[in-house]
């Protein structure tokens, strides 16, 4: 009994022990530690690239209330309020995201970045979310609604459409050998619904967001894997992220250390924001 109060007690203390490191952890490092953080508190200001992204990061154009939200926006401005600093949105385009961050036009870029090995070889990653894909067909298509799991279209007897030059393409003719694959132009489009629609195809790829606004447009879909919308999808899967330039691991591990924490509710504002696209 005594051996196992002791053990107890000893497994209470780590516990206290580890919620004591994460918190210090979390604790803004002192001066001379991060020359980043240094130089922003100097300045005053956090500076962040922003480019509409949602449902990570969304441009508030009513006019009213703050400029952006979304997940991106609620973690930069923890790090703003900690830092004790203003959060300063610096606009950057699909060319210039990445670049900015050398150049210390931005201390980070919150547009939000899938994280890739070439993005990894410039840039460090504060990953709180992930992209992923769907595979849906038409409600009523017998292949669909009898499938169990997205293995189920690596057959034969399923065609599969997609864009020709999209960023499913490589995807979809390693994940189904068997299947017989349909590549087609881009309309403009999240995928090539008219090929579901027209039954030229019974499958197709799309990316776990704008599936749940395609769902909501265009009646009588189904996708898989099941569960969640779909939303819970890992084929595919990528990190996504926030970026900021390499060799700074203070500055990096401070960022680490106050996200992991939001983390539960940064995915529940996600979810909120996909529920209304």
């Amino acid at each position: 009994m005594l051996d196992r109060i002791s053990h107890l007690a000893g497994v209470a203390v780590l516990g206290l022990g580890l919620l004591a490191g994460t918190a210090h952890a979390q604790e803004v490092p002192a001066p001379g530690v991060s020359p980043r953080i240094d130089a922003i508190k100097k300045s005053g200001q956090l500076r962040v690239g922003v480019l509409s992204n949602p449902p990570w990061l969304v441009e508030n154009t009513t006019g009213s209330g703050d400029a952006w939200a979304g997940p991106a926006w609620t973690l930069a401005n923890e790090y703003a309020k900690r830092l004790g600093v203003k959060l300063v949105p610096v606009n950057v385009s699909h060319e210039t995201k990445v670049p900015v961050l050398a150049a210390n036009q931005v201390d980070m870029t919150i547009s939000p970045l899938s994280v890739t090995k070439a993005r990894q070889q410039v840039v460090d990653f504060v990953t709180y979310s992930k992209t992923s894909l769907c595979v849906f067909g038409r409600a009523d298509n017998p292949k669909v609604a009898n499938a169990k799991s997205v293995d189920d279209f690596n057959s034969p007897d399923v065609t599969i459409a997609y864009f020709t030059g999209g960023g499913e393409e490589n995807w979809v003719k390693e994940r189904f050998p068997q299947a017989k694959l349909r590549g087609v132009s881009s309309a403009g489009t999240a995928a090539p619904v008219e090929e579901i629609m027209a039954r030229r195809a019974d499958v197709s790829p799309i990316n776990r967001i704008p599936w749940m606004a395609l769902n909501k447009k265009v009646k009588g879909l189904a996708a898989l894997p099941h569960g969640n919308n779909c939303q819970d999808s890992t084929e595919a899967a990528n990190a996504i992220g926030l970026a900021i330039d390499k060799n700074q691991p203070e500055f990096l591990a401070w960022l680490n250390a106050v996200s992991e924490p939001m983390l539960p509710a940064l995915q529940a504002e996600e979810e909120r924001i996909v529920s209304t696209m």
